[in-house]
Order: structure tokens, then sequence, then C-alpha cells
């Protein structure tokens, strides 16, 4: 198929165009700049853009959408813009182009109120209780792609949990470089199982999803996506900084204290938004502080996908 993948310049989005391209497919991309990828053809310009996105869509089969705004922090205004009017209009203009596929890159953030997730499967999005201008926004545009599927446009969510891997410098970036600081702390023990995603098992889930994304028992569906390995965030933490040569941290805070901490810091950062990301965050103590793992037994029977890197392995990749 002629195949757009949008936000491909990110380190997911490579992987996906990548990926995509080597299952056989004729791949566009469509992003602020080159993608970089080999034997894709870029399309420049932003979601904020309808003509730009017109022309991306045009000719094309299918769509992959990465593409969004992606932070802790920032104007409430932008995610909007960004997340969930640059998915509708994507969603129009795929419509209008003839686009018989799309897949919608979500994350598991969009369900997530706070507690803990032991084993659930991907839960009905909600803009109301997502936590963070980020999982609010795109659990509104996964809600708008999925309502958007009908005879002739199968439309399914992917959620990828945590994606890491060598390259990466939004989760592995961030951790070595706090932990190079000494300002990676465990939250209480460090004890919550969390589960995380190699970035070729993610990848290979795009792709697995294009493939089956007009099956009858997958359109119109959301699936979270995860390596299927819990592990203690304690340990997790440890062995993305051993692989990358930093300390593995050492102090702990009570994740009480942390989500705190974190709600007077997004209260700041709203008056006076620093140059970076904020150090702390509510959905961040969350997320350190709860286990969060999944039910992957439907995600890899309806798209007939599983991961083939595990955790162990990706970390020696990630050590080189």
């Amino acid at each position: 198929m002629r195949v757009l993948v949008t936000g491909a310049s990110g380190f997911l989005g490579r992987a996906v165009a990548g990926a995509v391209r080597d299952a056989g497919h004729e791949v566009r991309t469509f992003q602020r700049r080159p993608s970089g990828v080999d034997r894709v053809s870029d399309v420049l310009g932003t979601m904020t853009d309808a003509a730009a996105v017109g022309r991306a869509v045009d000719g094309v089969e299918a769509v992959v959408h990465l593409a969004a705004k992606v932070s802790l922090a920032g104007d409430p205004a932008d995610f909007e813009r960004v997340n969930v009017e640059g998915t509708r209009t994507l969603l129009a203009a795929a419509r209008a182009a003839g686009v018989s596929r799309f897949v919608f890159v979500s994350s598991p953030s969009v369900a997530h109120t706070g507690s803990s997730i032991s084993g659930d499967g991907a839960a009905p999005a909600s803009p109301a209780h997502a936590r963070g201008d980020y999982a609010r926004t795109k659990a509104a545009a996964e809600l708008l792609a999925l309502a958007a599927d009908a005879p002739g446009f199968a439309v399914v969510a992917v959620r990828p949990h945590l994606v890491w891997g060598p390259g990466d410098t939004q989760l592995v970036g961030r951790i070595v470089d706090r932990a190079a600081r000494g300002r990676l702390p465990l939250l209480d023990s460090g004890a919550a199982l969390i589960d995380s995603c190699y970035v070729d098992n993610a990848a290979s889930a795009m792709v697995a999803a294009l493939d089956r994304a007009d099956a009858d028992e997958v359109h119109g569906n959301a699936y979270v996506v995860t390596n299927g390995e819990p592990r203690p965030v304690a340990d997790l933490l440890g062995g993305i900084c051993r692989a990358s040569g930093v300390p593995t941290p050492r102090w702990h805070v009570p994740a009480g204290v942390a989500r705190a901490a974190g709600s007077l810091v997004e209260a700041v950062w709203r008056v006076r938004p620093g140059e970076d990301e904020p150090p702390m965050t509510r959905f961040l103590a969350e997320q350190l502080s709860t286990s969060h793992w999944f039910d992957q037994r439907r995600t890899r029977q309806d798209l007939r996908w599983a991961p083939s890197v595990s955790i162990d392995e990706g970390l020696r990749r990630l050590a080189g």
C-alpha cells in the first residue's frame, strides 16, 4: 500500500516509518522537518495547516498517525490545536482522499486515572479523567478517531506503553540525564510493577495493526502494546542506568510527597514556565509510584503479533 506516516521525525515515528517500508509498503512521511528515514518521501508541514495535511494524504491508501505535541507541560491550547484539532483535520482529509485504513497511535495514559493498573486491558479513553494536557487531548483525539470508524474507513487505536531503546531522547534521555546529576529518586520502595515496550516491538505492532485494521474483530478498537514483561520500577530504571553507564537511583522519596510536589511544580510552571520539562509533575509521580501493566492476550490474538525483542535483549542493545 501507499502509506502516510505522520510524526516520522520522532523516535518512535522513525522506527515505524522504517518498519512500514521494510514490510513492503511505499511510505510517505509528514512532519515539520525531514524524517531522516531512508527510501521514504517526506512532505513537510504541521498538523495545524489543513492545506499541508491535504497534500500529505493525497494519493495514499492508509495512514499511521503519530504526530502529536508530547510534553509534561506547555500551553493547553497548543495541545488542543495539535493533538485534537490536528487529528480532526487529518481524519477529514483522509476520508476525502479515499484512505481505507487509519491507525491512530495513542497512549495508555488516555485511560489512566492515577490508580494502579494490574493486568487490565485497554479501558475506554477518558478526557475527563486523564492526567495532564497531553493525556487529556490524546484521549479526546482517540475518541474522535474511533468514532470515525466506518465501512471503507477502518480505524484502530494502538497504545504503546513507555517506548524506549537506543537513540531515545525522551524516556531514556531524561532518565540518564537525571541519574547522572543525582536527581533520579525512587518513589516509595520502587517496587511498583510497570511494563514497557522496546521500540522495535512497538514499530512491528503498528505494522500489524496496519495489516489487520480492516478485520472485523480489530477495527473500531483500541489495543495496549507492551513487551508483556512487567518489572519493578527500580529494576527497569536500574537496568537503563547501568546500560547507559550512569549511577542507578539510590535515594527514596515518599510517593505522597512527590505527588504534592508535582502539583506545586505544575502550578508554578503555568505561571512561570521553565525552558525545559518540569522536574516533577503529579502525573509523573503517579507513573513512578503505581503499578501499570496490561493483559496482552487480546492484543496479540487480534493483531496476530508478538514482541520479538525482550527487555534484557533491549538493554544489551542500549548498552551497545
